[in-house]
């Protein structure tokens, strides 16, 4: 199953590609990452059917903030789980994610333990 990991913080790629490391080794999960909200777009739109089922998106970013990229892969893209990421854990952003339809929404720094059971849920589903 391909993941999507979408942030402007590219540290983020070599954080993620060490915490799942096992997963990705045993072809169990591939990892993609975009460094944008219209990086994604651009991805998921460069495949028909776009082949990424699941997106992890900051929600802080320049540019396309992360929950105007939700609104935009739930109006395109609807059979795509989107969880949101955030530095701040306020209720406005948890809010206006759960409303744009984010299915789980994390804070930094990021608890792996409930990103890999959120990740293990989906591939469940598969």
């Amino acid at each position: 199953m391909k993941f999507l990991v979408v942030d402007d913080e590219r540290d983020v790629e070599m954080l993620f590609k060490q915490k799942f490391r096992k997963e990705m080794r045993s072809g169990l999960i591939e990892l993609e990452f975009a460094f944008s909200g219209q990086d994604a777009l651009d991805r998921l739109q460069s495949i028909q059917p776009p082949d990424v089922m699941y997106i992890f998106s900051d929600i802080n970013m320049p540019g396309m903030s992360g929950l105007e990229l939700l609104n935009k892969i739930k109006a395109q893209f609807p059979q795509i789980q989107v969880s949101m990421i955030s530095a701040y854990g306020d209720d406005e952003n948890y809010q206006r994610a759960i409303d744009f339809g984010a299915k789980e929404f994390f804070t930094k720094p990021i608890d792996f333990a409930s990103l890999k059971q959120e990740m293990q849920e989906m591939l469940d589903q598969d």
